[in-house]
C-alpha cells in the first residue's frame, strides 16, 4: 500500500507527524509513505526512517493557485491507495482529490465534503493531544489508540554532523548548552533574553560552551543574550541563529548535552533528538503539544491568565514569562543532568 500524507506547515507539527507514520508502519509494515509538504521540511523528513520520499509542495501558506494544485494532483495519479490530510483547510485536500486517490482521509474541516471520502468528526475530548489527532487518522475510525504512544525520533548521519561542525568551526571539547530563544508564533512564547543570559552564564562558568539556535529573526535576540555577558564569558557563546540551514541546525542540536527552548519547532526537534530538554511555557500549555521524549522537564508558572494562547500579551506585562526565574530552569536542568549548576 502506498500512502500520501499531506503534511503540516510548521516545524513542530511536522516532527510530531512522525507518530502517524509510526502507526501506519505498525499496522501495515510494508506500506510506503510519501509526504507532500513545503520544501523547508525536507531535512526533517529525510531523517525519518518511515518516510520513503519527501515531495516538495511549491505553494506558500495560504496560497490557493488552483491550477498548480490540479497539475500536482494529476502528476500523482495512480500512485497511491490512500491519502491522509493533516491540515484542516479546504486547500490542503485538493491535491489528493485531483490525484483521484481512492481513499482520502482527514478531519472534518472547512467545506471539504466531497474532497475527502473518509471524513472524520474530531472529538477533542477524546483526542486532546495533537499527536492523538494525527495517529487516529492512521487507523479505522473509532479504533482505540494503542499505548504507549510512539515518540518522534530523528536519525543523524555522522558525516553530515561532522560537516556541520566543520562549516562553523565548532569543537566538542567542552559540553554544549543549546539555547533556542525564538518562537515564530509570537512574543507570548518567548522567555526574556536576560533570563537566557543568566542560564548561559551559570553554565559557562562551569566550563560549558553555549550555542544559540533559531531563524534569522532570532539572530538579534541571540546577540542580546551574548551582549549581557561580561568579556571572557561572552566569547563562549556562538550565535548560530539565522546562520545555519535547518539540516545543519538539526545536526548541531544533536551535539548538545542539554537544551533550553521556548515552546517552538526547535523544542520538538530537540525532543526528537532525545536531548535533555527544558521547555519553557508562557502563553501556551504542554497539554496539547508537549515535547515527546524521556528526558524532558517543562517549566511554567500557571498564572490565572495563562494559558491564553495569544501571540501577544493582552495585558502587556508578559508576567507568565518574565516572572519565571532562571533558577527554575537551572533546577530543571539539574534534575536531567548528573551535576546541578546554580544561578548566582
Amino acid at each position: 500500500m502506498n500512502v500520501l500524507i499531506v503534511g503540516p506547515s510548521w516545524v513542530g507539527d511536522m516532527v510530531m507527524a512522525q507518530t502517524l507514520f509510526s502507526v501506519l508502519k505498525q499496522r501495515h509494515p510494508h506500506c510506503q509513505i510519501d509526504v507532500l509538504a513545503p520544501e523547508w521540511s525536507r531535512p526533517i523528513l529525510e531523517r525519518m526512517p518511515e518516510v520513503r520520499e519527501a515531495l516538495s509542495f511549491p505553494l506558500g501558506h495560504g496560497v490557493l493557485d488552483l491550477a498548480t494544485r490540479r497539475r500536482i494532483g494529476r502528476e500523482l495519479r495512480g500512485r497511491y491507495q490512500q491519502s491522509i490530510v493533516l491540515p484542516n483547510s479546504l486547500k490542503s485536500a485538493l491535491v489528493p482529490f485531483f490525484a483521484g486517490i481512492p481513499k482520502r482521509t482527514g478531519w472534518r474541516g472547512e467545506m471539504r465534503v466531497g474532497l475527502l471520502n473518509d471524513m472524520r468528526k474530531l472529538d477533542k475530548a477524546r483526542y486532546p493531544l495533537m499527536i492523538e489527532r494525527f495517529m487516529a487518522l492512521g487507523q479505522p475510525a473509532g479504533t482505540p489508540l494503542s499505548q504507549p504512544y510512539p515518540k518522534p525520533s530523528l536519525r543523524i548521519d555522522e558525516a553530515s554532523r561532522t560537516a556541520a561542525l566543520e562549516a562553523f568551526s565548532l569543537a566538542l571539547d567542552r559540553p554544549v548548552l543549546a539555547l533556542c530563544p525564538g518562537a515564530e508564533f509570537g512574543e507570548a512564547k518567548k522567555w526574556p533574553a536576560e533570563h537566557y543570559a543568566r542560564v548561559a552564564e551559570a553554565y559557562i562558568r562551569e566550563g560549558w560552551q553555549v550555542w544559540i539556535f533559531g531563524s534569522k529573526n532570532d539572530h538579534p535576540v541571540g546577540e542580546d543574550i551574548a551582549s549581557r555577558l561580561i568579556p571572557g564569558l561572552r566569547e563562549e557563546v556562538t550565535n548560530l541563529a539565522g546562520q545555519t540551514s535547518l539540516a545543519q541546525a538539526i545536526d548541531l542540536l544533536s551535539c548538545a548535552e542539554a537544551v533550553v527552548a521556548n515552546d517552538s519547532g526547535l523544542m520538538h526537534v530537540a525532543a526528537a533528538l532525545n536531548r535533555p530538554l527544558v521547555a519553557v511555557y508562557g502563553s501556551t500549555s504542554p497539554g496539547f503539544t508537549p515535547p515527546l521524549a524521556d528526558r524532558v522537564e517543562t517549566v511554567r508558572l500557571g498564572l490565572d491568565c495563562s494559558p491564553c494562547f495569544d501571540r501577544t500579551c493582552r495585558f502587556g506585562h508578559y508576567n507568565c514569562l518574565r516572572q519565571l526565574e532562571p533558577r527554575q530552569v537551572t533546577d530543571a536542568l539539574g534534575r536531567l543532568l548528573p551535576h546541578a549548576v546554580e544561578v548566582h
